[in-house]
């Protein structure tokens, strides 16, 4: 059986009542997986629910079109992807892949669904998390609507950092540009102006960011507002600053 300890990598899970978490944690496996392992292929049926631990992440991605993928919203330790308030299997419509590797819980949907049965505020609780994850997927479409590029760049480094809690960042400009739906010259154009600011430096298939303060002030303030709606529906689970300084 999976120790609580590990299950409270996981913020959603944490801030479950005790006796609700002792339902789940026995249908519970751990896995551990590397960046681009894919947890939820679009068109196929739901079968489990995966929550991330620690600095884990994954991402949801949607077809632009037959040969672009472009990311819809990144999921760390404050949530959980898939299958978390439907009832049976039913087809995916994005496609779920790990954008940052470690470890996982995985829950089959049968045993969410037996615990819902038995415990209402499970299924309140998760209904409250879907509601904030459409509300991250309401404020991405306005971003990506209204924003610029330099802005929406910002404001991904700074909510990748919030879930991965740290500054250094693994990834590369063609894997940037897909999460930004834009072209890998652009998203060398911004990085360089934002290191010549000092604010971050770029290296092979990594960014550090060095001047936090300097970032939220290019940033839009769309995480500011996923922020406060977390924190309106589910008060403790998106991560703060004063979690990053602990961790």
């Amino acid at each position: 059986m999976i120790e609580r300890e590990t299950v409270l990598q996981n913020r959603l899970l944490g801030a479950l009542k005790p006796d609700d978490l002792d339902l789940l944690i026995p249908s519970f496996t751990l896995h551990e997986f590397a960046p681009g392992k894919i947890l939820q292929e679009a068109g196929a049926d739901v079968r489990y629910s995966w929550f991330p631990l620690g600095d884990a992440a994954a991402s949801f991605v949607v077809a632009a079109d037959a040969n672009h993928l472009v990311d819809a919203a990144l999921i760390g330790r404050e949530g959980a992807v898939c299958g978390l308030v439907s009832s049976g299997r039913l087809p995916a419509y994005a496609r779920a892949h790990v954008q940052f590797g470690g470890r996982f819980l995985r829950l089959p949907l049968s045993a969410l669904a037996q615990a819902r049965q038995q415990s209402p505020s499970i299924a309140h609780w998760m209904s409250r998390y879907a509601d904030c994850l459409v509300a991250q997927l309401f404020q991405s479409a306005a971003c990506n609507a209204s924003h610029t590029i330099a802005q929406r760049l910002s404001r991904w480094l700074l909510a990748t950092r919030d879930r991965i809690c740290r500054d250094e960042i693994a990834i590369t400009q063609e894997q940037l540009g897909e999460m930004l739906g834009v072209g890998r010259s652009f998203i060398n154009r911004s990085l360089r102006q934002l290191g010549l600011k000092g604010i971050l430096s770029s290296r092979r298939r990594r960014i550090v960011i060095m001047d936090v303060e300097q970032l939220h002030a290019i940033a839009c303030d769309c995480n500011e507002r996923i922020r406060e709606h977390f924190d309106q529906v589910l008060a403790g689970v998106y991560p703060h600053e004063a979690d990053m300084v602990a961790a």
